[in-house]
């Protein structure tokens, strides 16, 4: 594939993020933008909790069957084998190969024997999406049994990609909870006609727009950075600029807002969203720690394990000396009641999340599940 056709696909990648699509819809308009470059029989893809990692949804098209769906969870959360999502996450390329991964030998690899072989799948490239504030998903590419293997420049082609893809899956989380907020709680939402004049603001927008270091405005206007943002998001969906409509913003308060702007419906017809919300640091969900009486260091250890961090990458995170993480480690065993970090992970992932995962529940702008509450510290 040539450096034109790369760059044609990252652009119409980034294009996809502008265009307000919920998860379901942003999956399939991405599958088909990849299906035009990559040559797969079928795929899955996830969402992640970008403060743990650990699966929060799961679409298939083609591939997995539904009742082998939680065989695949297990996969990833109990056994140890190559490729998964948090340790792509980690990686410095975050995609992978799995007959590359096994050294030529996919058969030693049980999602291979116990997920793959039985759906008549061999080939498989995954590719976990990250950006700046975590991974928030993930996806795997299937050939059926006995078609030839993905290849290295395939392999970076979605590695290129998963900025891109983290930031499609980040808004269309964002803009679902922004549009179902009725209050003044959760993400702000602007919705601009083609002239830039306002056709709806949300509570939340109301009270977040107050907080904005910016320019004074005319009388019944916008700060100019609402529209600048929403400009930006047109020129992309037009395919005028590569980059994503985003900006950060001050507020009063010595913190940081962030403003994603996307397009509502056709680029010709020039209507955009705006989006607003608050800087956010990834933390694991503050009840998880709740329910275990977690110290706040304890919680934060625990959200580096999930993540897959050896002792020595937590005491480097934290500034902290291994033989005071191993200590940690011996406290919030002790209270999860689990002997063994793959045991804490099953714990919280099954316990917590294996739930709501199952019954579909809506996740909110953190990443976390909607269905109960949020916090995390502005940074």
């Amino acid at each position: 594939m040539s450096q034109t056709q790369r760059n044609r696909v990252h652009a119409d990648v980034v294009a996809l993020c502008h265009k307000g699509l919920d998860l379901s819809a942003f999956f399939e308009a991405a599958r088909q933008v990849l299906e035009r470059s990559v040559d797969f029989d079928g795929c899955c893809w996830l969402t992640l909790d970008p403060a743990t990692y650990l699966p929060t949804s799961h679409v298939a098209h083609n591939s997995i069957k539904p009742e082998d769906v939680p065989r695949l969870a297990e996969n990833e959360i109990l056994e140890t084998d190559v490729n998964k999502l948090a340790e792509l996450a980690r990686a410095p390329i975050p995609s992978g190969i799995l007959n590359e991964a096994t050294s030529g030998k996919p058969e030693t690899s049980p999602r291979f024997r116990n997920v793959l072989l039985p759906n008549d799948l061999g080939p498989e490239l995954r590719t976990s999406f990250v950006d700046a504030q975590g991974a928030w998903g993930g996806m795997a590419m299937y050939r059926k049994l006995g078609r030839p293997d993905f290849t290295a420049a395939e392999k970076d082609l979605l590695a290129g990609l998963s900025q891109p893809l983290a930031e499609g899956v980040r808004r269309a989380i964002v803009m679902a909870a922004a549009r179902a907020t009725e209050t003044d709680e959760g993400p702000g939402l602007i919705l601009l006609e083609q002239d830039g004049s306002v056709q709806d603001v949300n509570p939340a927008a109301d009270r977040l727009l107050q907080k904005l270091i910016s320019p004074p405005s005319a009388p019944g206007r916008l700060p100019n950075i609402i529209h600048a943002v929403a400009y930006r998001a047109l020129l992309s969906a037009r395919g005028d600029s590569g980059g994503l409509a985003m900006a950060r913003v001050p507020t009063e308060g010595g913190n940081w807002m962030v403003l994603h702007g996307s397009v509502v419906g056709s680029a010709e017809a020039g209507r955009t969203a705006v989006i607003i919300e608050p800087a956010r640091s990834a933390e694991m969900a503050p009840l998880i720690a709740a329910a275990y009486g977690l110290s706040g260091r304890e919680g934060e250890i625990t959200r580096l394990l999930l993540q897959g961090a050896s002792t020595n990458e937590v005491a480097a995170s934290l500034h902290l000396s291994a033989y005071t993480v191993q200590d940690h480690l011996k406290s919030i065993f002790d209270k999860v009641g689990v002997r063994s970090r793959g045991e804490l992970v099953a714990e919280i992932f099954f316990h917590h999340y294996a739930p709501r995962l199952t019954s579909g529940s809506p996740l909110g702008p953190s990443g976390w599940f909607a269905d109960q509450p949020e916090s995390g510290p502005d940074t």
